[in-house]
C-alpha cells in the first residue's frame, strides 16, 4: 500500500469522525479547545486501534478465506463508503450534544470507527502491514476532528453532509481499485 493509498484511506476513515465532530462543535455556544481535543484524542485513538484489532480478527480467519480476499476486501470497503453516503442522504432526528464525557466520547468514537475494524480485517486478508495506516489514519483523524470541530462552531451543519459523501466516494474508490489489482 503506497503513501497516496494510505493517505486516502486515512482521510476516508477520518470523514466520519469529521462529521460528528463538526456536530460537536456546533452544539458548542463558545468552542473551547480543551473540549476539541478531548473530542480529537478519542476519535484518532479509536481510529487507529480499531484496525489493530480488525487485524488481528482478519488474521485468524485469512487462511480460510484467501483465495476471495480481494472480494471481500472490495465489499467490506466498498459497503462501508455506501453506507457513508447513505447516511449522507438520511433525515436526523438525534439532538446535537456538546459534552465530551467518557460515556458520550467513546460511544462516539466506537460509532465512527466501526468502518475502521472492517478496514482492519481487510488488512489481513491482503497481507498489508498495519503499522504505517494506523498512524496515518490516527493523527489524520485526530486533526480532522479538530478542524471538524472548530468548522462546526463557526459553520454549523452546513459540511457535515459534504464530509459524509467525501468519506464515502474515497472509500468506495479505494474498493474499486483493490478489487482491479
Amino acid at each position: 500500500m503506497g503513501v497516496s493509498e494510505i493517505l486516502f484511506l486515512s482521510v476516508g476513515l477520518g470523514m466520519d469522525a469529521f462529521a460528528v465532530a463538526i456536530c460537536k462543535g456546533l452544539s458548542m455556544i463558545k468552542m473551547k479547545w480543551k473540549n476539541a481535543i478531548v473530542i480529537a484524542i478519542y476519535f484518532g485513538i479509536f481510529q487507529a486501534l480499531m484496525p489493530v484489532i480488525g487485524y488481528f480478527l482478519g488474521s485468524k480467519l485469512s487462511s480460510a478465506v484467501t483465495k476471495v480476499d480481494n472480494y471481500i476486501a472490495f465489499f467490506l470497503i466498498a459497503s462501508i463508503g455506501i453506507n457513508m453516503l447513505i447516511e449522507a442522504f438520511k433525515k436526523e432526528d438525534e439532538k446535537e450534544n456538546d459534552s465530551t464525557d467518557f460515556k458520550t466520547m467513546i460511544v462516539l468514537a466506537i460509532a465512527t470507527s466501526i468502518d475502521a475494524l472492517a478496514v482492519g480485517v481487510t488488512f489481513a486478508f491482503l497481507k498489508i502491514s498495519i503499522i504505517e495506516p494506523i498512524v496515518s489514519i490516527g493523527i489524520i483523524t485526530f486533526f480532522l476532528s479538530l478542524l471538524g470541530v472548530k468548522i462546526g462552531n463557526i459553520f454549523g451543519e452546513k459540511y457535515k453532509k459534504h464530509a459524509q459523501i467525501a468519506g464515502g466516494i474515497i472509500l468506495i474508490l479505494i474498493a474499486i481499485k483493490i478489487l482491479i489489482d
